[in-house]
């Protein structure tokens, strides 16, 4: 089964964190929502960490910002993934060095269209 688990997912369905969510469902992916501050996203529970996911998904998409992205890198390597996508606005030179550093596969690229969903369908 494809997994996914969307960190900074959210319920404001005008954020991508959310469209991500529904574009992955509609793609038929076990989708994880990852957000501190909510318990459910789109019907799924939604988990306080990625630590808390209960499977190593295959893919991670990250939707929160650079800083944030930095301090998450050694949970995202410990729980393992196939691919981390870091969405546009999420990278930064120093979380690129440091997800290298820690052996994550990284992809800089847009998680909703290579599922070829489209963010303004959602």
């Amino acid at each position: 089964m494809k997994t996914v688990a969307i960190i900074g997912a959210s319920n404001d369905r005008k954020k991508y964190g959310n469209k991500a969510v529904r574009a992955f469902l509609q793609q038929n992916y076990a989708v994880y929502p990852v957000n501190p501050n909510e318990t459910e996203v789109e019907g799924l529970a939604a988990y306080r960490t990625i630590l808390d996911v209960p499977e190593r998904p295959k893919m991670v998409s990250l939707y929160v910002p650079p800083p944030v992205v930095l301090k998450i890198l050694p949970d995202i390597a410990a729980k393992g993934c196939d691919e981390l996508w870091m969405n546009p606005g999420t990278e930064s030179d120093e979380a690129l060095a440091e997800a290298e550093r820690l052996g994550l596969n990284v992809i800089q690229a847009c998680s909703i269209i290579a599922v070829r969903a489209f963010p303004g369908a959602f």
